[in-house]
Order: C-alpha cells, then structure tokens, then sequence
C-alpha cells in the first residue's frame, strides 16, 4: 500500500509544477511522510483492520482471483456471497436448537495404535447416555469441571467438553450406514449429546507428539503425502478436502488463542495464522475449495433437507431452522451467482472408475476412524463431526445416482445433517476470516521479520497442532 502511494504523488507533481521550487517539493515530502505514518499505524496487532474497511476507495490488489481450482465458482464471487448469504444464516441456523446438539461417542478405543490412554478413559467422556436418543431433563445443573476431568485432559481445562445441556428432545431419525465413514455410533448405550455452543472450536493445548500421530497418519497413510502430477483427480480432490479442513481447524486455533495462561487471556493469534495458513498459498486454495466442495452438498440435496424434520418439541425455533434452511440452500443470490459451486459429475470416469471409489471410500473411512485416536476431548469432539460432514458431503454428491435420486433414494441420519450445516459454518468462518485479515496479516507479518526461504509450500505441514 505505502509503496504505491509514494510514486502517485511525485508523478502528479512532476507532470503539473515543473516550476514548483522548493517549496512544493518539501510539502510533497510532507504529505508523504504523513501517509507513511496513517499506514503504518494501521498495521498493529491486535486489531488488524478488514478489507472491507479503511478510508482508501481504491481496493486493495486480492491475492487470490479467478476460478477456484476445481471448482465452478470463483474466489470473488465466494467471499461476496458468503459475506451477504451464507455466514449471516449459518451464523443463525447453528444456534438453533436442532443443530446445536451433537450425537457423539467420545469414549472410544483407538483401532491403530492402544498406547493412546488418552481416549480410552472412561471419565474423560462428556456423560453416559441412556438408550434412547436424548435424556430426560437434566435435574442436576452443571457444576463445573471436576479435578479429574481436567487432570485426564493433559492438565488442560480448555480440552474437557462442557457437559451442560439443556432441556429438549428430538424426534428419531432413520439409521443409515454411510459408506464414507466408519463409526459405529449408532449404539445409544456409548453416545453422548455435546451443545456444540457450549464446546467452541478453538486452541485446547492439544500439541506435541500425539496431535503430530493424528497428521502423520491422516496424510502418510490415507491421503497422499501433496499432489503431484501423477495423482488423479480423484486422489487430489482427496487431498486437497483433507487439507481444506486442516487449514480451516489451524484458523479457528488462531482465532481463539489463549494468548496468556496465567491470566486465562483469549484472543486472536495472528501470527500463527499466517505460519499455519497464509504464507501456504495452496492451504487457503484448498480451503476455499473444501468450502464449495460441501456447499455443493448441500445445495445437491437442497430438496431433501427443505422437507426434513426439524423437531425439537419448540414449535417456534422448529419453523425458524426449517426457514433458514431454504433461506440457504435456495437463496436467489446463490444460485445466480454459484448455481453449481462444485462439479462432481467430472470424477470417477472411465474403467477404472468403480474401483478407483472403493479405494478412495476405503481411505476415508481410515480418516474417520483415526479421530478415535485423537487424545483431547474437545478436539474429538470437533475432529469426528467435521469429519462426519465431510463424509456426509461425500455421501450426498457419490452415492446417489444423478439429481433426482431414482436408483439410491437419499437417507441422511439426523446427526449427519447436524455435522454437514456445522462444518459449512465453520468452513464459512474460516473463508470469511482469511479474507479480511489475509492481506493486511501478510503485509505486517514481512514487514517485521527479515525474508527467509519458504519451505516447499505444496507439502502438508505435519507439526501443526490438531486444536
């Protein structure tokens, strides 16, 4: 920014007041040193302004434009709609009571490796549930966190789940298994209900060796290690979903950062922002594809979820997520600007195809499987319903035969429709972030330390935190 400003002055003065003397000159000089001041005190952290502000009426020059790789949309139209459409009812849907509830198994052995004690401590699980879908009222309120709840998470308070619930009740939904993921969460003897408002995404200290096993295997065993020339499409779209939801967890631990343990101080870690995500172009690429990879989704089985039921026993809030919901998926704006924001039709060509999605099926079921292994509560909690959307979305654009579900009508379990709209929000979260503070985060974060060579920018980074 500064370094554009300084030659528009000097050029309009030497194109008008070839005569000017001295004293334009020192008040050219003048005017230049006063916006090098305005600029550069606008580039302090925290608080690092957004695109959309400032008193410049020249936009910035975006880092990211055109079509998103892959994908049917492009990086301007993405950040539009989803500043005018799509954050503002997310942010709305998720705190309904219907999607505010997540059915989950938090107690869990690990199928890869058994020395992760971690998650197999039974009172480090959220509650013990009944059979049926969701208790009676809770007669005892929440208390607090117990020593021991706190002791089992690695001494980390901000890794145990919040256990207050409220008082509602669902209406059963029908059990179908998802050939994309694997979990056996069907059985109510082992599940949980987690209020997801209660249990933010966020940095739980969760780090070290552990977290890195979860990345290590995720990406080495089950995705391949970056796209290469190689791969085929199918395995880069794999990739690159996988590493879309790793950059969106590695913002919202950079979002909500506890910047000072011994004053229990939260805020926004900007710098690690931009070493986890933004100095790796790739990453926010694959976010924003992530992103209108389960927009897709849930734009393909719009009809499906318009007609759900959205039962809580509140009348008034069952309307209200039933009307946000086609407020999202048949919004007039979204379909006009990004009617088909990913073209899933275009995978699984040729002879090969059949074989080629079991193995891909194959993998991401290890995926989902990993996230039993993940050795804090919170980021289990997190990681298995992110993962359970992405599956979902999997579900949704390759296991139903074209638009009009002839062949393999659509079944979506209750829980599945909870992961997909909660992952949408917080891909939508993360795209919305990166955004406004990208540019100006990059500008601040090379100002302050000396160049230094980057390392490969296409490899995933295993050493990042899980949450």
């Amino acid at each position: 920014m500064t370094t554009k400003s300084a030659p528009a002055v000097n050029g309009a003065g030497g194109g008008k007041h070839r005569r000017g003397g001295r004293w334009w000159y020192a008040a050219a000089g003048a005017l230049l040193v006063a916006l090098l001041a305005v600029a550069v005190s606008s580039r302090s952290f925290p608080g690092t302004p957004s695109s959309s502000q400032g008193g410049c009426s020249c936009p910035a020059a975006r880092k990211y434009t055109g079509m998103v790789e892959d994908c049917c949309c492009d990086y301007e139209t993405v950040d539009s709609i989803n500043e005018e459409v799509l954050h503002p009812i997310l942010q709305d849907l998720v705190k309904l009571p219907f999607f505010r509830y997540f059915k989950v198994k938090l107690w869990c052995d690990c199928p890869f490796w058994p020395d992760d004690g971690m998650c197999r401590l039974r009172d480090c699980s959220v509650c013990e549930c009944p059979e049926n879908e969701f208790p009676e009222p809770f007669k005892n309120p929440y208390s607090g966190l117990s020593p021991d709840s706190m002791i089992c998470q690695e001494g980390k308070p901000q890794a145990a789940v919040d256990k207050t619930l409220d008082n509602k009740v669902f209406k059963g939904w029908v059990e179908t298994d998802n050939p994309w993921t694997s979990d056996d969460e069907t059985d109510n003897n082992e599940m949980t209900y987690v209020n997801l408002q209660l249990n933010p995404e966020r940095y739980t200290g969760y780090t070290g060796d552990s977290a890195r096993r979860i990345w290590d295997s995720i990406y080495k065993e089950n995705c391949p290690k970056y796209p290469s020339e190689e791969l085929c499409h199918e395995k880069k779209v794999l990739y690159k979903l996988i590493s879309g939801l790793h950059s969106s967890i590695s913002v919202h631990i950079a979002y909500d950062y506890l910047l000072d343990e011994s004053t229990n101080s939260w805020g926004q870690n900007l710098p690690l922002l931009y070493d986890r995500v933004l100095k790796y172009p790739e990453r926010v690429q694959n976010l924003y594809f992530t992103y209108l990879f389960v927009l897709r989704a849930a734009t393909k089985a719009a009809d499906y979820l318009e007609q759900a039921e959205y039962n809580t026993g509140n009348p008034e809030d069952d309307l209200k997520t039933q009307s946000l919901v086609k407020q999202l998926l048949y919004h007039p704006k979204l379909r006009s600007a990004c009617p088909k924001p990913f073209d899933e039709a275009k995978l699984w060509k040729g002879e090969n195809g059949p074989e080629l999605k079991q193995e891909i099926q194959k993998q991401f079921r290890n995926i989902s499987a990993i996230m039993d292994c993940v050795g804090c509560e919170k980021c289990r909690l997190w990681g298995k319903l992110q993962v359970l959307g992405l599956g979902t979305a999997l579900k949704i654009l390759f296991s139903v035969d074209g638009d009009n579900h002839l062949n393999q009508p659509l079944q979506l379990q209750r829980n599945e429709v909870i992961a997909l709209f909660n992952l949408l929000n917080r891909l939508s979260e993360s795209v919305k972030f990166v955004h406004e503070k990208g540019s100006s985060i990059e500008e601040v974060i090379k100002e302050q330390r000396p160049p230094t060579v980057q390392k490969d920018a296409s490899k995933p980074n295993l050493k990042l935190d899980f949450l």
